[in-house]
């Protein structure tokens, strides 16, 4: 069986330390302004306490993603193990996967005047390496699975507050945090 590699991002254990995009920016050296991964508090309708539940997001490496459907220049390809990657000396800047991204994943970078996005550290992955967001986080709360081998869970595609799209098809799965329990004395 194949692998299918995807992140589980865990809103249970996530403090919003920021780490992991961080790690990717430190990784890749990105330019001021371009940011691969960001850490979102969740709304208060989704979760009543902001301070204490995040998604951290990047690329969600889609089963059917948009931005490898819409390049005029095959500048995205998409790995056996489902990493989409990004190979940005074939980018044009045209910003058609921009546009397309249903979840924002590609950036433009008006240094290199191209897009640029999450490729899953896929040549750390080659080395038998995590993802340097997944290897950064404190919590352990950001973790590489594989979706060909993954148990039925406590883990969900679409969260609350993620937008639905089958047509792209999420290959990121969440874990939602619960209330915390309150202790009177």
């Amino acid at each position: 069986m194949k692998k299918q590699y995807a992140f589980l991002v865990d809103s249970e254990k996530c403090i919003g330390c920021f780490t992991c995009a961080m790690a990717c920016r430190n990784y890749y050296h990105q330019e001021k302004g371009v940011v691969w991964r960001h850490v979102y508090p969740l709304n208060e309708e989704i979760y009543p306490h902001r301070e204490r539940a995040f998604f951290s997001l990047a690329c969600n490496h889609c089963e059917n993603p948009a931005c490898l459907n819409v390049c005029p220049v095959e500048a995205y390809t998409k790995r056996e193990d489902g990493v989409v990657v990004h190979h940005q000396e074939k980018c044009i800047g045209c910003g058609n996967c921009i546009r397309s991204c249903p979840y924002g994943a590609p950036v433009y970078n008006p240094v290199e005047k191209r897009a640029e996005k999450c490729s899953f550290c896929h040549e750390r992955l080659d080395a038998g390496l995590l993802p340097a967001c997944v290897q950064s986080c404190p919590t352990g709360a950001l973790k590489l699975i594989d979706l060909a081998t993954m148990e039925p869970g406590n883990h969900v595609q679409f969260p609350p507050g993620f937008p639905k799209n089958d047509k792209v098809n999420s290959s990121t799965r969440f874990i939602m945090p619960k209330v915390p329990t309150m202790v009177r004395r």
